[in-house]
C-alpha cells in the first residue's frame, strides 16, 4: 500500500499527487504572438480601416479638401472653371482671347467697310438724281437762246420745259398732285384758306396754291390748298 503524503487513507490514497503548475509572470519581456482571427473580421476590419468616426474625426491634409466633402465646382476639371487648362483636349484662355480680338477685329473691318459703302452709295444717288435733270437745264438754256428772236416762244419753252421736270420728279417716283373738286385729306393737302357759302360740300378741295409730289408713303410735300367751309346758320 503506497503511502500518502498527507497521512490518509481511502480512495484518494490511491491517485498520484497534483502536480503544481508554473506561474507565468503577467508581465512577460516578449510580446505575445498574432491572435487567429476569423477571415469575415479581417475583411469587416480592413474595410473600415482608415475611416474617420464620429468620436475621432480624420486629420485634414493641409492645403487639401476634408475627408467626406466634395470638391469645389470645376476642380474635377483640372483647373479654374470654363477655362481649360493644357493637355485636356480645349482651347486654353490665351487662344480664348486671340480668338475674341480676332472677331474684334473683323467687326471693326466690317463696320469700316459697310460706312465706305454707304457714302459711296449715297455719292452715286445724287449723281443720278443731277444726272436726271440735266435735259431740263438744256432745254431752259435752248428756250432762253430764243427769246431775243420770237420773245413770245419763251413762253412756250418754259411751258414745255415744266413738263419735262414735272416728268423726270414722276420717273423719280414722286408724282405731281394738283387735283379739284376731292375732298380733303391731310395725307395729301394742306389748307391754307377755308372759303364759305361755296356751295360745295365742307372740306372740299376747291383750289391748288402750290402742287404736292410725292406718294403715301414717301412724300416731298403735301399740296397747299384751299378748302370749302360753309357756315352754319
Amino acid at each position: 500500500m503506497a503511502h500518502h503524503p498527507h497521512g490518509g487513507s481511502g480512495p484518494q490514497a490511491d491517485t498520484a499527487p497534483e502536480q503544481p503548475q508554473p506561474h507565468a509572470p503577467r508581465h512577460s519581456a516578449e510580446p505575445p504572438g498574432p491572435v487567429a482571427m476569423d477571415p469575415a473580421e479581417v475583411d469587416r476590419v480592413a474595410g473600415h480601416a482608415g475611416q474617420a468616426t464620429a468620436e475621432a474625426p480624420a486629420e485634414q491634409a493641409p492645403g487639401g479638401p476634408r475627408a467626406g466633402t466634395s470638391p469645389p465646382p470645376g476642380a474635377q476639371a483640372g483647373g479654374v472653371q470654363g477655362v481649360a487648362q493644357p493637355g485636356t483636349g480645349g482651347p486654353t484662355a490665351a487662344e480664348l482671347e486671340a480668338r475674341l480680338r480676332r472677331a474684334l477685329a473683323d467687326l471693326d473691318n466690317m463696320r469700316k467697310r459697310y460706312e465706305r459703302q454707304l457714302t459711296a452709295e449715297r455719292e452715286n444717288e445724287r449723281a443720278r438724281v443731277a444726272a436726271v435733270f440735266l435735259p431740263v437745264i438744256d432745254n431752259l438754256d435752248l428756250a432762253l437762246s430764243h427769246a431775243d428772236s420770237d420773245p413770245s416762244a419763251v413762253v412756250d419753252g418754259v411751258r414745255a420745259v415744266r413738263d419735262q421736270a414735272v416728268s423726270t420728279l414722276g420717273t423719280l417716283g414722286f408724282p405731281r398732285r394738283e387735283d379739284t373738286g376731292v375732298p380733303f385729306d391731310p395725307v395729301w393737302h394742306e389748307a391754307v384758306s377755308v372759303v364759305p357759302n361755296t356751295g360745295e360740300p365742307d372740306g372740299t378741295v376747291l383750289q391748288v396754291i402750290r402742287p404736292g409730289y410725292g406718294e403715301p408713303d414717301r412724300q416731298l410735300r403735301p399740296a397747299t390748298v384751299v378748302v370749302a367751309g360753309n357756315t352754319q346758320g
